[in-house]
């Protein structure tokens, strides 16, 4: 559904009563290219070799004075005093950005066992890159990646510094150790994916469709997973995409095994993405409306992945990418048990990645999207919708095109020093976030 307000704002009446009035002006995202160059500034003594790194994001140097991006080396600040000097580093610069441009900062790891002072400045960094997210304004975003090693952390670089993360602001991203050779480049840096095989669950329709479509375009052989009743849904979307449908209730009991069966080659992404509400506050609730959520959106999660990692259906150097939501992180009023059931998935994520890197060599993460335009948010009545929207520091909904941008980031063979992160795509909600 069209986002009226969004494009009155883009007029000059819009902008001038919108200023007028202390009303949210929110600035078209740019979602196909950036323009202008990489501003590149440190803070602190830093050790981190980013130039080749950063020669290969696509964005020459900036020469204008107008960058759409900066890159802020703060892996080195470990007190108060060097923290001074990433304002000073940033305070010249902020007002000149790109509109929908990037601020990216780089912390270390907080090192409280051998000093509290740098754990203090580098947590810091954190609060820091969030309020600035929420006050940069003009479509333009913010986010802190923490990291020891600079080839690891490419492919989260060149997400952050792209137009695929328009709708990721304010998070915080840790990047570790790898599985496999994190600086990897695959044959074809167009296709990704070529030659590997993803599987999406509820992908008929909405962000699963999405999802799918994206991984498709970077290369994977997709396997478009719906229930029976979206059959036909499915079969069209896998013909167009070149890939195949199966129609599998994923609460079933032998859910993992059938999927197995499926992909007699293994799966190299696997994506939860199917998912219910049946909303209503606690009081109101049955027990069927609460039991069936967390059957689909968590307990269908948990069985399928224990059997598909016990089977060696996931190969190693897979991707398992499951869908949380910001409801499971801020709460929602009406839904305690889409909020558990949310919850639950990011809970799923930090135990399970460590065990599964180490035993399969498989990295799991998870997406948790905010407000996104579907026909689900499209029914919502209109004043809930536009607070929706606006309840963030984008000012606007996201699209379900920037959560498969963020689940492909996550699938991408190069992604392997990302493991047991949530990564929120919600605008960066003023909710929570």
């Amino acid at each position: 559904m069209a986002d009226r307000y969004l494009s009155f704002t883009g007029t000059a009446p819009g902008r001038f009563l919108t200023r007028r009035l202390g009303l949210p002006q929110p600035a078209q995202l740019r979602r196909d290219a950036l323009t202008g160059g990489l501003l590149h500034l440190t803070a602190g003594k830093t050790d981190l070799d980013l130039a080749s790194v950063l020669d290969r994001t696509g964005l020459a140097p900036d020469t204008d004075g107008h960058p759409a991006a900066v890159v802020l080396d703060a892996t080195g600040v470990r007190d108060v005093d060097t923290l001074a000097e990433v304002h000073a580093a940033l305070h010249p610069v902020v007002r000149s950005v790109a509109t929908s441009g990037r601020v990216v900062v780089l912390g270390a790891p907080l090192d409280p066992a051998d000093h509290h002072h740098q754990a203090a400045a580098q947590q810091a960094l954190e609060g820091f890159t969030r309020s600035l997210g929420k006050e940069i304004g003009r479509g333009r975003t913010v986010n802190l990646v923490r990291l020891t090693d600079a080839p690891a952390a490419e492919s989260t670089l060149r997400f952050l510094l792209s137009p695929a993360s328009a709708y990721v602001s304010g998070q915080v991203i840790e990047v570790g150790p790898a599985a496999g050779s994190p600086t990897a480049v695959p044959d074809d840096a167009e296709l990704p994916l070529a030659g590997r095989t993803a599987l999406v669950t509820g992908a008929a329709r909405g962000i699963g469709a999405a999802v799918a479509g994206t991984l498709a375009g970077r290369g994977a052989r997709v396997v478009v997973l719906d229930v029976p009743q979206a059959g036909q849904e499915a079969r069209r979307l896998a013909e167009r995409l070149g890939g195949t449908a199966l129609a599998l209730d994923i609460t079933a009991t032998d859910a993992g095994e059938r999927i197995a069966a499926a992909v007699p080659g293994g799966l190299d992404v696997l994506v939860h993405n199917a998912g219910i509400t049946r909303d209503r506050r606690l009081a109101n609730m049955p027990a069927e409306r609460w039991s069936s959520v967390l059957d689909v959106n968590l307990a269908s999660v948990l069985r399928t992945t224990d059997a598909l990692l016990a089977a060696g259906a996931v190969n190693r150097g897979g991707r398992i990418v499951a869908t949380a939501s910001i409801a499971g992180l801020a709460g929602n009023a009406g839904q305690t048990n889409y909020g558990a059931s949310k919850a639950g998935i990011a809970g799923l994520v930090r135990s399970l990645a460590p065990r599964a890197l180490a035993g399969h060599g498989v990295t799991v993460n998870a997406v948790a999207p905010g407000f996104i335009e579907t026909k689900m948010t499209a029914a919502v009545p209109l004043f809930i919708r536009e607070a929706g929207r606006r309840m963030n520091s984008l000012g606007q909904g996201g699209l379900p095109l920037d959560v498969a941008e963020t689940t492909a980031w996550l699938a991408h063979p190069a992604s392997g020093a990302v493991n047991g992160q949530v990564v929120r795509v919600c605008g960066q909600s003023l909710l929570g976030a």
